[in-house]
């Protein structure tokens, strides 16, 4: 298994509030998928899309990131073939929003992984809304497992036994929920750090992440995950 780490220069064409921007990053990766039948077809299957991207860099403070500046996008996958559709289209792909300039690509190395901890909100889906009005923390954490074990059992085919301790250590880094837009409804996150164990099949796991994303909507932008090497 390998995760293919792209960093694209943007050019935004428009302000864009904080709070949505996961989702203006979105559409403009959408609309770059939608260039081809395959990858449109891909983009509509309900399924896991094995990718997942962080929000622009530098950070702007004020809420708003700016028209006529230009960004770093970092955007992960497991998929080699998208990988590449996605080296060969982003950067010169545009949309109302976002303009692609450049791209540099890289394998993420497979080292020993301490920790790994989100940039980009978690979202837990649910009918109730939130997650904190109507779900224990326990049930949190066995929804972040369960999530993670999907995504790898379908992307890998394999038998996975689930009998392992993904990581030892838990805890939110932020105070209160995340806003953020999707669909014209406002999603509430949080950020989140795990230590790793150092079982083979959590660092496994954990590497896996690192290229798709924990818990859901990854291909929505959330879920993003940074690591510390051992």
């Amino acid at each position: 298994m390998k995760v293919f780490e792209m960093k694209l220069k943007v050019y935004l064409l428009k302000d864009i509030e904080t709070k949505k921007l996961l989702a203006r990053e979105a559409g403009f990766i959408d609309s770059a998928l939608a260039k081809e039948s395959k990858w449109l077809d891909y983009h509509e299957e309900n399924q896991f899309k094995n990718y997942c991207f962080n929000g622009c860099y530098p950070l702007e403070k004020e809420g708003v990131y700016k028209k006529d500046k230009i960004y770093t996008i970092t955007i992960r996958t497991v998929d080699a073939k998208l990988a590449k559709y996605f080296y060969e289209v982003l950067k010169d792909h545009h949309n109302p929003f976002i303009k692609g300039l450049t791209i540099e690509g890289r394998i993420l190395p497979q080292k020993r992984i301490r920790e790994i901890y989100s940039l980009t909100p978690v979202i837990q889906k649910s009918d109730e809304g939130y997650w904190r009005n109507q779900m224990s923390l326990d049930d949190f954490e066995k929804h972040l497992f369960e999530n993670a074990v999907k995504k790898y059992k379908q992307y890998t085919g394999e038998n996975l036994n689930e009998d392992f301790q993904l990581y030892t250590d838990f805890h939110f880094l932020n105070r209160s929920p995340i806003p953020n837009e999707y669909k014209e409804i406002c999603l509430l996150g949080d950020k989140v750090s795990l230590k790793i164990s150092d079982e083979e099949q959590a660092q496994k796991m954990a590497y896996f992440l690192l290229g798709t994303g924990i818990c859901e909507l990854n291909s929505r932008g959330f879920g993003y995950c940074n690591y510390r090497w051992k």
